[in-house]
């Protein structure tokens, strides 16, 4: 697609693709804002060349749900409310909601080991095998290179993922010493919640999460989606907007494989920011387990944020946002709560550069919605979409010496990351990415100068005796060699 031609179709505005709201009639100033955001949206989606935006925001009962731009530049569709898009890494959130409705009914216990319910569950170090919990799985420390395909076996797939592709895997760290964002630790989930239930992680997922909940557009299964109005994911390329062929999905449903559109992901949202019960009047969980998921779990090293159960925390200007994101083939995504304020969102988009539209969004509306910044050279962790944190951090005056950062790190089965020196600055190459030179910003914390990624976070993390001894990219570890 030509530009002249994407910049005409990015230029639908959410008047003519229309707004719902739901509940009384917001005030003029609220709706003010979320015409202010519309518009911004509608300007970065020319920035950024993002065909089409999803937004939903939610607002002490109030809802507003907008559409904008195209499904897909080849045969361009309306993106509406109603649209559904995958969804990615979000779709963590729905598994370990999933998983306190089992909590509810004393199906499952957290800390309970994985061998509980998978009696033949094994990794490669013993210990490991014998002591990893839910728990562990749930808030992505247990340990294990986490950036793993399930290969797709049909009803199978988790199964054959669980016995022949797990027991293979070295531990990089001992379960709960480091946080390290873990696909393979949900799809492990899925293959619990299949074995608990006795059901497929569709029908489990149908009947445990989006029935109760009222999530009537929402799916794993792509021939359920493609009877209704889909999201294409798009790339640019020879300066041209173009939908990525063929496409792709993950058959680890329980780690990316839900499809939904904004309405419903915002009535998922609203249940989130509630009390346990349904729109229906039922009891899924307590107050105090849906209060846990987005309670703090644990630190992710070397940040200010926490994890919960499923669902990433930080604190930002004085509240605590929980949130995840997602990003899978052209869609860069991000859901978001302000449990404090009653505020939730939604950014769905079909672009792989979407990210940069989400974040600079996410901001405006924190800041308009919340009252609420990062603060200067806050350190923030991966929460399912890229971010670059040269919004708010700016590079130490005064770097650290390089040494203790040296050397080779890797993340076995899929290879190794090595740390060089080029000059005063650190160079970092390997796992399938191009060569990114770093810059500190805070104690142990850095960001690249250069490259596909500028300004996206690079974490070191240190062992309890001081030492250096992780890198994390991309929310993922790399141990170092001794």
């Amino acid at each position: 697609m030509h530009r002249r031609d994407f910049l005409r179709l990015s230029a639908l505005s959410a008047a003519a693709l229309g707004s719902v709201r739901a509940g009384a009639q917001a005030p003029a100033a609220a709706d003010a804002r979320i015409d202010e955001i519309a518009a911004l949206i509608t300007s970065k989606m020319a920035q950024y060349r993002v065909p089409g935006v999803g937004f939903g925001l939610l607002e002490n009962g109030q809802l507003s749900l907008r559409g904008f731009g195209v499904t897909c530049v080849d045969d361009p569709q309306a993106v509406t409310a109603d649209t559904l898009f995958t969804i990615a890494s979000i779709s963590k959130t729905i598994t370990a909601t999933a998983v306190m409705r089992l909590v509810e009914e004393e199906r499952v216990d957290l800390r309970a080991p994985v061998r509980t319910y998978l009696p033949d569950f094994r990794v490669l170090d013993d210990e490991a095998s014998r002591t990893v919990s839910l728990w562990h799985l749930l808030t992505h420390t247990p340990g294990w290179e986490g950036q793993l395909a399930t290969e797709d076996r049909g009803t199978e797939t988790l199964a054959h993922f669980a016995s022949l592709t797990m027991p293979t895997l070295p531990q990089l760290a001992r379960p709960g010493e480091v946080w390290s964002y873990n696909n393979a630790g949900f799809a492990l989930t899925g293959r619990i919640i299949e074995a608990v239930t006795g059901r497929s992680i569709h029908d489990a997922l149908r009947e445990l999460v989006f029935a109760p909940l009222g999530l009537s557009r929402t799916f794993t299964r792509m021939t359920d989606a493609i009877t209704y109005r889909l999201s294409l994911g798009h790339r640019d390329r020879d300066g041209r907007t173009e939908v990525i062929r063929p496409w792709q999905t993950t058959s680890s449903t329980t780690a990316g494989g839900v499809m939904t559109s904004v309405a419903d992901l915002m009535r998922y949202a609203r249940f989130h920011l509630g009390d346990g019960t349904t729109a229906g009047g039922l009891q899924y969980v307590s107050r105090a387990r849906l209060d846990l998921m987005k309670a703090p779990q644990l630190r992710k090293n070397s940040t200010t944020d926490d994890m919960g159960l499923g669902w990433h925390l930080r604190p930002v200007g004085g509240v605590v946002t929980v949130a995840h994101g997602g990003t899978l083939n052209g869609h860069c995504l991000l859901l978001q709560l302000v449990p404090s304020r009653q505020l939730a969102f939604a950014l769905l988009t079909n672009h792989q550069d979407g990210w940069r539209l989400v974040q600079d969004v996410e901001r405006e509306i924190l800041r308009r919605f919340a009252g609420a910044s990062l603060t200067p050279g806050q350190a923030v962790g991966h929460r399912g979409v890229n971010e670059a944190v040269t919004g708010h951090a700016q590079a130490l005056t005064v770097q650290p010496k390089l040494d203790e950062y040296l050397g080779v790190y890797r993340r076995p089965p899929l290879g190794t990351v090595e740390v060089r020196p080029r000059g005063d600055r650190l160079v970092v190459t390997g796992v399938n990415q191009p060569d990114a030179q770093l810059v500190f910003y805070g104690p142990d914390v850095a960001y690249a100068l250069d490259g596909s990624y500028l300004g996206t976070p690079y974490e070191f993390v240190r062992a309890a005796d001081g030492r250096v001894r992780w890198i994390r990219l991309n929310g993922r570890i790399a141990r170092k060699e001794a």
